[in-house]
This record gives structure tokens, C-alpha cells and sequence, in this order.
């Protein structure tokens, strides 16, 4: 009985058990392209959002969205980079969103601070709340455990303690900005 079954299954009923079939009523559908405004969205919600890595495929097109190409910390410096594909065109030239080259002097001067990198991915933000003042301000003397920012996660406020005595030489993240685990926070001149 189960052979008959299967044999039943397999062979086309007429040319109508194929066509009612899930996959084959999605490949029959002519396939929707995306437009350049949803291209931008899509880079935007990228660009506002925490993802490192957005890819979209509707039939033979496919989007990818990567930051990067900068480097790690300088959120403000890098640009999302965009990939796309079409399979059905046989050559696409691809565009390269530039990265703004990074000033040798300042990597030089920058290497010599000491580094308060995130622990945890959040939204950074320099005060206690919208009104009140920041909890340091660049030239600031500070001492090891004085409080420099929060970071807001899972709507839990961290405090972030300085580890280290010195002056504040860089902020490298602006108020209410997202941040991710390791990224620079701030550079203390010791």
C-alpha cells in the first residue's frame, strides 16, 4: 500500500499536482525588485541601528549591508559598505563606499593614551540624565574609579569607572550613540 502511495506522489496527476505545490506556486512569481529608496532605508537602519551585517535575497537579487573598513572604536569614521548582486546580469560593476583615511599623526599621538574600552554593547551616554552635567568633559583630571559615562543596557544603567589616573585627551563616542564590547570609550593621557 505504501508503494502505491509513494508512486501516486511522485508521478505528475495530469500536470496539476505539480503546480499546486508550495515551491513551485514561489518560483511561478514574478520576482519583486527593490527599489533605490528602500536601498537607502535599509542603509540607514544599518547605520542607526546595532547591526554589523544586513543581507536581503528576494529571488535572484541579493542585498548585503556590512559596516567596516575602518578601524575598531571609530563608529563615526566608517561607512557602511555596500554589496549588491544580481544574478541574472552576468557582470555588475560594484561600488565601494570610501572610508576616510585616518591622519598618521593623531594614530601616533592616540597610541600613547590609555584606552576605557566598553565591556558591554549598550548606548552610551555622558551624563546621569539629559539634565544634568557630564560626568567629565575632555582636560578633566580624573582618578582611578571616578565614574566617566553610563551605558545603557537592557534598560540597566552601567556605570563606567575610570581604571586609571590622568587627564581625558578623547571622547571617542558622542552622547546617546550606540557602542559595542571593546570598543574605545575614552583615551586618558597618563
Amino acid at each position: 500500500m505504501k508503494n502505491t502511495e509513494r508512486s501516486n506522489k511522485r508521478a505528475p496527476g495530469g500536470g496539476s499536482s505539480t503546480s499546486g505545490s508550495p515551491s513551485s506556486t514561489k518560483k511561478a512569481d514574478p520576482v519583486e525588485n527593490i527599489g533605490l529608496a528602500e536601498i537607502k532605508e535599509l542603509i540607514q537602519l544599518v547605520s542607526e541601528n546595532q547591526f554589523n551585517e544586513f543581507e536581503l535575497e528576494r529571488g535572484n537579487f541579493r542585498l548585503r549591508l556590512r559596516k567596516g573598513g575602518g578601524r575598531e572604536g571609530y563608529d563615526d569614521l566608517i561607512s557602511p559598505s555596500v554589496v549588491i548582486e544580481n544574478r541574472q546580469v552576468e557582470s555588475r560593476p560594484s561600488t565601494a563606499v570610501a572610508t576616510p583615511a585616518v591622519d598618521p599623526v593623531h594614530v601616533v599621538e592616540e597610541e600613547k593614551l590609555h584606552i576605557i574600552a566598553s565591556p558591554i554593547v549598550g548606548t552610551f551616554y555622558r551624563s546621569p540624565s539629559p539634565t544634568a552635567d557630564q560626568f567629565v568633559k575632555l582636560g578633566d583630571q580624573v582618578e582611578a574609579g571616578k565614574t566617566l559615562c553610563i551605558i545603557e543596557a537592557m534598560k540597566l544603567m552601567n556605570e563606567i569607572q575610570s581604571d586609571a589616573s590622568g587627564t581625558i585627551a578623547k571622547i571617542f563616542v558622542d552622547n546617546g550613540h550606540p557602542v559595542e564590547y571593546g570598543q574605545p570609550l575614552f583615551g586618558i593621557k597618563l
